[in-house]
């Protein structure tokens, strides 16, 4: 298989253009939406062939922004599709999702320099991390909080399973029903997010706040390049006040753990969640290498022979198959985490790491195909079929790279 090859043939096949406006699915046959963070992945990618394809999927996720600037994590765009999800609202989810958007924005322009794009979109921006650092922090702690498991990007990952009051070995199906129970209580109660969050489930995630962080850090860039100082300040200031909360009220052992409440109680599940702030540059070097050296790399942890495990092999609550040929967070590889991971290990300078990441991505493509999420241990495929996901590892390698 050639991978790039293949990569950009699911992108084109599943793009889709509906009232003038161009959105890629992650899956036809799983996803027929448009997903937020789905999307930044897309236009990172289409940044590197076709930025005015990579602008167009930005254009069509911001187009649906609320009024309060949230971004919903999905937009329904074609009428009479059976909707997956009961949390649709006029069109759109009522949820969010990791605000990947500014990152993906600063990436296409990167790329093809476009000041009137950035000039266009940069309000949307702006409204969208304001939301997040306001209603998402209404007590000021400089967390954003979430209300949902699915606002992680990792719907059942074991690091929520206390804040749901559910037991590790829970279904999918039994873990659906209590999100979905989580939409319908605040659908009641009109999301009124500040009255009612501590009332069912109130998690300030390591993964969205990190994003959010570096994203902040993406959106102070963008403000310089449109000459709003002002506002590229204050996007700056708040990164690093993002930054120094989550070191004040996550930072224990040596990692990074999401917390629940108003008491910031730590959720020490071990989950890949333990390598994002090497994303967003939130570790020491020392702390980096111990990630690096002593968990990334260890076999009875994540290392696995196809990849990174989305938990801990030490932890009660891994599975490296997921149920019913169905996708899981609770252990098998998703391509995602790789970038991430890839990322931040390119940040850090940890080069012959990042390498291994995208050799097991293209290996595990190569021998599966593009699918949803992997088993660890044996590369066997689940989920969603010519998932864009795997498209990713075109993004696993430096400018010039083309190995």
């Amino acid at each position: 298989m050639n991978v790039a090859r293949e990569a950009m043939k699911i992108l084109e096949e599943n793009r889709r253009e509906s009232s003038g406006n161009m959105y890629t699915l992650p899956s036809a046959d799983h996803y027929p939406y448009q997903w937020l963070w789905d999307s930044c992945f897309h236009a990172i990618i289409l940044a590197r062939y076709d930025a005015k394809l990579a602008r167009g999927e930005i254009r069509s996720l911001l187009s649906k922004q609320f009024d309060n600037g949230m971004l919903p994590h999905i937009i329904y765009w074609t009428p009479g599709i059976l909707h997956l999800f009961r949390w649709g609202v006029e069109g759109t989810s009522s949820l969010t999702q990791p605000p990947m958007v500014a990152y993906a924005v600063r990436e296409i322009h990167r790329r093809d320099p476009d000041i009137p794009f950035l000039e266009d979109v940069f309000p949307s921006l702006i409204a969208y991390y304001r939301y997040l650092l306001t209603v998402r922090d209404p007590m000021g702690y400089h967390l954003a909080g979430i209300i949902n498991p699915d606002e992680s990007g990792e719907d059942n990952s074991p690091r929520f399973d206390e804040p749901l009051g559910i037991s590790h070995d829970v279904t999918l199906q039994e873990h659906l029903g209590k999100r979905h129970a989580l939409v319908d209580a605040h659908r009641e109660l009109q999301f009124d997010i500040t009255r009612h969050m501590n009332d069912y489930f109130w998690v300030k995630d390591v993964l969205f706040n990190a994003v959010l962080v570096e994203n902040l850090r993406a959106l102070a860039d963008i403000a310089l390049l449109i000459n709003r100082d002002d506002d590229s300040a204050w996007a700056g200031r708040e990164a690093e006040a993002v930054a120094a909360a989550m070191r004040e009220r996550m930072f224990e052992d040596g990692a990074y753990w999401s917390t629940m409440g108003k008491s910031f109680m730590k959720l020490k599940v071990d989950t890949w969640a333990r390598f994002v702030p090497l994303f967003a540059g939130l570790y020491s070097a020392t702390e980096a290498r111990a990630a690096v050296e002593g968990y990334l790399k260890d076999p009875d942890a994540f290392a696995a022979p196809w990849g990174i495990r989305t938990v801990s092999k030490k932890e009660v609550s891994y599975r490296p198959a997921a149920e019913e040929n169905d996708f899981s967070w609770r252990g098998p590889v998703w391509m995602a985490p790789h970038w991430f991971i890839y990322r931040g290990l390119v940040r850090y300078g940890f080069t012959e790491e990042a390498r291994g990441i995208r050799e097991k991505s293209v290996a595990l493509l190569e021998h599966s195909g593009f699918r949803e999420c992997f088993n660890p241990e044996t590369g066997e495929a689940y989920g969603a079929r010519s998932f864009t996901w795997g498209a990713l590892v075109l993004d696993m390698q430096e400018d010039g790279d083309a190995s």
